[in-house]
């Protein structure tokens, strides 16, 4: 089965502005996915939202009428379950399948926006529970047999809208929702749950969920792609270990298991990064052993996929924090560094201190080492390991990015303008040129295997790396020759012939933000491109 995720990136007759300008799928198109999944034995199931999520076309003044909140849709009103009926009936339309995925998964807010100003505040799972069956009847309707993630039946049971109350193992929400109607009980309840590495958290989860009315609710893992540039492998394995583990224990006992890739914060991931966390969940999943051998794991990923397992897994240094004596534990959650990193201001970076305590320089200079030198001999045996030239590329440009700031700062504050020099030469002017070829490289991966919709997202961020790697690269040069900027870009035309007396930026002193945490940290773009906010 392949569950095919949208939001709004499917083609609604007579709705110009459902996915506008996202590249959405054609009713042609989905018909042709299906039928090649078909001859393939692959039912294809549509996985779409229709109460939270919906941000991309709550945006727009035509649908402002089905605003609730930013990202809600207003329930209760006949013109929402007019719009979601024309969801619902069109991409179900092209697919051979019966089943349909509604979503409903954390719409936070639900009846606190337009809603409780029209209709006065009431209980958040009784709001739920009355859309919940509205969209299940034009589902019926349809022929459908819908499904969704279950997480917002915890977190109103709990009142609380953070992802603590759908995974506190003291949070039963049954005697919640046998106060109201309650749940239509041909709904398949999905447990979603990628953080976990103990058998037992699941396995009890899995029981409360029986507990709703749900005699087999489904068994969601993840490969861990979101907010970074290539899946993360390890912890990927471990979740979801514990959670296979779980689903064929005596106690859980689940029959279906699906394995979820996200494209969170602009789908930075190339997904075929995830391969191997397919294959292992692949393997785990029909067989009875709570344990895959890593020698078959390497051989079959060799045989199907054609890459070497051991160069993949390598690939994970890119996220993986280099031993230190001063972080004596794991962190909880694989931290996305080499994103931050990447996108952090390089002038400003305030980030470093985080790292300053750790060697990443040697750390991504092997990576980028060991990975860009792949090619070659092993290209006969493993010519799937080509598309390791990503996690190399960006290897590259984070070994010479890390302590950019930190190199600049020691001359420039010593007053030694020709060491300032000879780093900006040696060092910056070599970044300029491997984030430039890391672009390259990324814009062209993406218009092989995506449409060109959402490549903008990125391209913007590179191009303004680019732009402040090349601001930062002029003044410190002009600096370091006491000539004005317009002297050194005169072949542009540029007008600019202010003397650079000074580089404010490299006297100020840098403070960790998150004290005791180094590099243990999940955070997106907007948080780290620059300590202004954005907007």
């Amino acid at each position: 089965m392949l569950q095919l995720y949208t939001e709004d990136t499917y083609k609604v007759p007579g709705e110009p502005f459902f996915g506008y300008l996202r590249g959405g799928y054609t009713q042609d198109e989905l018909r042709a996915v299906d039928d090649y999944a078909f001859n393939m034995g692959v039912e294809v199931v549509p996985c779409i939202q229709t109460l939270g999520h919906l941000g991309q076309i709550l945006q727009w003044p035509r649908y402002a009428n089905l605003r609730d909140t930013n990202e809600v849709v207003l329930t209760k009103q006949p013109e929402t379950y007019e719009f979601l009926e024309r969801l619902i009936a069109t991409v179900s339309a092209p697919l051979r399948s019966n089943r349909i995925h509604i979503g409903m998964d954390e719409a936070y807010g639900i009846g606190e926006g337009r809603f409780r100003t029209m209709y006065g505040a009431q209980e958040g799972t009784s709001i739920f529970v009355e859309h919940l069956a509205r969209v299940h009847g034009i589902c019926v309707k349809h022929g459908l047999k819908p499904m969704i993630w279950s997480d917002m039946l915890f977190c109103l049971a709990a009142k609380n809208n953070a992802l603590y109350a759908y995974y506190d193992q003291s949070n039963n929400p049954a005697d919640a929702f046998n106060k109201v109607e309650g749940i239509p009980p041909d709904i398949d309840l999905v447990f979603w749950d990628y953080y976990h590495t103990v058998p037992e958290i699941y396995a009890r989860k899995i029981q409360q969920h029986r507990d709703l009315g749900c005699s087999n609710p489904w068994l969601a893992g993840a490969a861990w792609t979101w907010s970074r540039f290539w899946c993360y492998l390890p912890f990927s394995f471990e979740s979801n270990r514990a959670s296979l583990t779980a689903a064929k224990s005596p106690v859980g006992r689940v029959k279906s298991f699906m394995l979820t890739i996200w494209g969170d914060e602009g789908n930075e991931c190339d997904f075929f990064s995830s391969l191997p966390v397919l294959l292992y969940v692949g393997n785990h999943a029909y067989t009875e052993k709570l344990e895959i051998d890593v020698g078959f794991m390497e051989n079959s990923f060799a045989a199907i996929c054609g890459g070497s397992l051991g160069d993949w897994m390598y690939s994970s240094r890119l996220d993986e924090i280099p031993p230190s004596d001063m972080m004596d534990a794991r962190p909880q959650l694989p931290s996305n560094m080499s994103k931050w990193i990447l996108w952090e201001d390089p002038m400003l970076s305030f980030m470093s201190p985080q790292y300053a305590a750790l060697d990443l320089e040697s750390h991504y200079t092997e990576t980028a080492d060991r990975l860009l030198d792949l090619p070659g001999p092993r290209s006969v045996r493993y010519p799937l390991n080509r598309l390791l030239r990503m996690p190399g590329l960006l290897a590259r440009v984070l070994s010479l990015k890390c302590n950019l700031r930190k190199r600049l700062a020691e001359p420039y504050r010593a007053g030694d303008r020709a060491a300032l020099l000879q780093v900006a030469e040696t060092r910056l002017r070599p970044l300029i040129e491997a984030q430039r070829e890391l672009w390259l490289y990324h814009r062209s991966r993406w218009h092989r295997i995506y449409k060109p919709f959402g490549w903008e997202t990125l391209e913007l961020r590179y191009g303004g790396l680019s732009a402040r790697l090349q601001t930062m690269y002029d003044r410190i040069v002009a600096y370091a020759l006491h000539q004005p900027c317009s002297t050194l870009r005169r072949s542009l035309g540029e007008e600019d012939d202010n003397m650079v007396d000074s580089i404010p930026e490299l006297e100020e002193e840098l403070h960790c933000i998150y004290e005791n945490a180094y590099t243990s940290l999940l955070l997106d773009y907007g948080r780290v491109t620059a300590p202004s906010r954005l907007g």
